[in-house]
């Protein structure tokens, strides 16, 4: 009899992340990875990562759900990525795997998903109190780009609300800050926050500020920028890290406000994790609790570093596991 599995997929600008997974059961995975930009076309792909799975797996049957977790809105007809050139559509997508059923979801909304199975080990707790389990969590995230998504608790559990807050206004709030907007206004016609909290981000804050301070030299990369602040070998690179942890620290507070999110604030994300030591030793806390009158408010709140990997493929594991729940509930 063939096995019954699922494909589960977290899809960004830069990274196509899969995961097949015996039906039912989260903690029999088999993981492949794959970069966006060596594939034209994502239907180039498919019948590769078939014939990895079946080679890896044995399970040469087409998989029963498959739910792909992308960094767009998911409910149109077309689904069209924000920061790659990757397009596709539901039918396209039934017909190459061959399956009854197909789930789009925002790639936070999977995170979201995913927050819901972290361990005590897989998260970093930033000041606060314990978080309160009747309230709803906020969760933010740089990557490619920048998501949000929120936790609700509701008599089902939770419910998630997933979102486009990535694009909201950068607000800035200090001198640097506005310095920064004001020369990235010259190169976009309006700067939303994912252009600062993002890997591009991170060369865009460089730039801003290597233009405030005279400097020549330009990094083009973020792993350059992270990389020559980690080891002090360039001042305008730590004070781009620096600047980037108070405009993380400054958004999740404004969400933590913004949601009533005494659940916590959840800090995912690809880009994070590359100087989580640089981030706990920064000013990222008093930046979420620099709220004037209600710095009161939030001080109780926790901030959680997930430290986590892969935690949109959980999510979306976890998406398709609680669908069926649901039905048979």
């Amino acid at each position: 009899m063939p096995v019954s599995w699922d494909l589960v997929a977290d899809i960004g600008g830069t990274n196509a992340r899969f995961s097949a997974v015996a039906k039912g059961d989260l903690t029999s995975t088999y993981e492949f990875h794959h970069s966006v930009r060596e594939y034209p076309a994502f239907s180039q792909l498919i019948d590769i990562l078939r014939e990895e799975i079946a080679r890896v797996t044995g399970w040469a049957s087409p998989p029963q759900r498959v739910c792909l977790a992308v960094a767009c809105p998911p409910d149109t007809d077309m689904i069209r990525f924000t920061n790659s050139h990757w397009e596709f559509s539901r039918e396209q997508l039934m017909a190459a795997f061959q399956c009854r059923q197909v789930s789009l979801i925002n790639d936070f909304e999977a995170v979201a998903h995913g927050v819901t199975e972290l361990q005590f080990n897989d998260r970093i707790q930033i000041g606060g109190d314990a978080p309160r389990a009747d309230k709803p969590v906020a969760i933010l995230g740089a990557g490619t780009g920048l998501g949000v998504a929120a936790l609700v608790p509701s008599r089902g559990g939770y419910h998630v609300v997933d979102t486009e807050g990535g694009h909201v206004d950068f607000a800035p709030n200090n001198a640097l800050q506005m310095a920064v907007l004001e020369h990235l206004l010259k190169q976009y016609p309006r700067v939303s926050l994912e252009r600062v909290l993002s890997g591009v981000g991170l060369v865009n804050i460089y730039s801003a500020i290597a233009k405030i301070r005279g400097k020549t030299r330009q990094l083009e990369l973020p792993a350059e920028v992270v990389s020559e602040a980690l080891e002090g070998t360039d001042s305008v690179a730590e004070e781009t890290l620096s600047l980037f942890c108070d405009v993380l620290g400054s958004a999740a507070g404004n969400l933590a406000l913004t949601y009533g999110a005494r659940g916590g604030v959840y800090i995912a994300g690809g880009v994070v994790p590359r100087f989580q030591d640089f981030l706990l030793a920064s000013s990222v806390r008093s930046a979420f609790e620099n709220k004037g009158r209600f710095s009161t408010y939030l001080n109780p709140i926790p901030i959680f570093l997930v430290t986590r990997a892969n935690l949109g493929l959980l999510g979306a594991a976890k998406k398709l596991q609680r669908d069926e729940e649901l039905i048979h509930a």
